[in-house]
């Protein structure tokens, strides 16, 4: 049997990822900033909800689709952008994307990806998010707008908590650096990961694709994550500039990472029309709130001015019903979509995607809704 198939929930594919991947990689995935309380939290918050179910209900037909950043997705989620998917599989961004579309959802693309922007575009024809970050370099932003424009990306999302980077203590015990480097402390991890360091002598590009034409701090030696942060983002950006990049792009224009509700109000005002409420997987600001904890002041806050994303801590179906049930638009998933990736490419990612899917529509039946819009705010109830 393949062994994707005997992964049952996305638990199952992190297991499989942190077989296949060496240390550095894994961790990189998995772990998160100081003490890693709001990276557990992120998850652990979804069990202080439950869910009432109403029963006697026509299910027979269950309809999953979405609508969000003007479009309409077959799931109520889709891929958040993440950076350096080479670093968990050859077959890098376009097997993440191809996935998504297969799916009927969306696909966002890191600044920091290994493929370029312009060669996810050409690898499927599916929605597409482009996440951009505002580097020292600014002329580089202009430059991804009008590249995006062209490759025709239906959304620009703008994430904002990163201008310092997070302390990862992970990535500083296990040697994480970009591109990797082999040393004497990680030399074991990587030699028992045959498959990764099989395709890494076969394929050792590891180059930041969209910014490396600009940006050259990575081709002179390996660096730690945490140190390219520091030393190319922009620390100096304000609500000015987003505004700016709003009115530059003229579409769907989502702000990444806020979670109060002061900030939420500036992204209305500014021109944004969605928010991903998200603290960067818990490797920003360890302390910060979950996201789903935010959601329903959020909601109650901004009332229908803009869309709301649930980012953070989603590992079943349930998580995602509960969400969308205290006010969010959609969710987007990160690390559940990397696990499968690392654990299998392309179909690894179909795995996670599919997972979920079942779980949604599983779940949505229990509770007696055959759509994900029938979720009502009394049907999520706090413990």
């Amino acid at each position: 049997m393949n062994s994707l198939d005997s992964c049952y929930n996305i638990a199952d594919l992190r297991v499989r990822a942190k077989r296949k991947l060496p240390a550095p990689m894994f961790h990189y995935i998995d772990g998160g900033a100081d003490d890693e309380w709001t990276l557990l939290r992120n998850s652990q918050a979804f069990s202080d909800y439950q869910i009432i179910p109403n029963h006697l209900r026509n299910i027979e037909s269950i309809d999953l689709r979405t609508d969000i950043l003007g479009t309409t997705l077959d799931l109520p989620f889709f891929l958040a952008p993440t950076g350096m998917s080479r670093l968990f599989h050859h077959h890098k961004e376009p097997a993440a994307c191809r996935a998504a579309n297969e799916a009927g959802t969306l696909y966002s693309l890191s600044t920091l990806a290994t493929s370029s922007l312009e060669e996810v575009a050409a690898c499927a024809v599916g929605p597409k998010m482009f996440q951009i970050y505002i580097l020292k370099d600014r002329g580089l932003t202009r430059e991804f707008v009008q590249r995006c424009k062209e490759s025709r990306y239906q959304a620009l999302c703008l994430t904002v908590d990163t201008t310092i980077a997070g302390n990862r203590e992970r990535d500083l015990r296990n040697g994480m650096t970009m591109p990797p480097k082999i040393t004497m402390k990680n030399f074991f991890s990587y030699g028992s990961s045959f498959e990764w360091l099989f395709n890494l002598v076969k394929n050792p590009d590891f180059t930041l694709a969209n910014v490396a034409h600009r940006v050259d701090a990575l081709e002179k030696n390996p660096m730690g994550l945490i140190d390219y942060v520091n030393s190319q983002f922009d620390r100096t950006i304000t609500w000015d500039d987003a505004a700016w990049l709003a009115e530059q792009w003229d579409g769907p224009f989502v702000i990444k990472g806020l979670q109060s509700v002061a900030d939420v109000k500036k992204a209305r005002d500014i021109g944004a029309t969605a928010v991903m409420v998200s603290n960067h997987g818990g490797r920003q600001l360890d302390g910060a709130p979950a996201p789903v904890d935010c959601i329903s002041v959020l909601r109650d806050a901004i009332g229908a001015d803009l869309e709301l994303i649930c980012d953070g801590g989603i590992r079943r179906g349930t998580d995602i019903i509960k969400a969308i049930g205290l006010g969010a638009d959609a969710c987007s998933i990160g690390r559940p979509y990397l696990y499968g990736l690392a654990a299998g490419g392309q179909p690894g990612v179909a795995r996670a995607i599919h997972l979920l899917k079942t779980e949604v529509e599983r779940s949505l039946g229990l509770m007696g809704c055959c759509s994900i819009d029938e979720v009502s705010a009394d049907q999520i109830v706090r413990l």
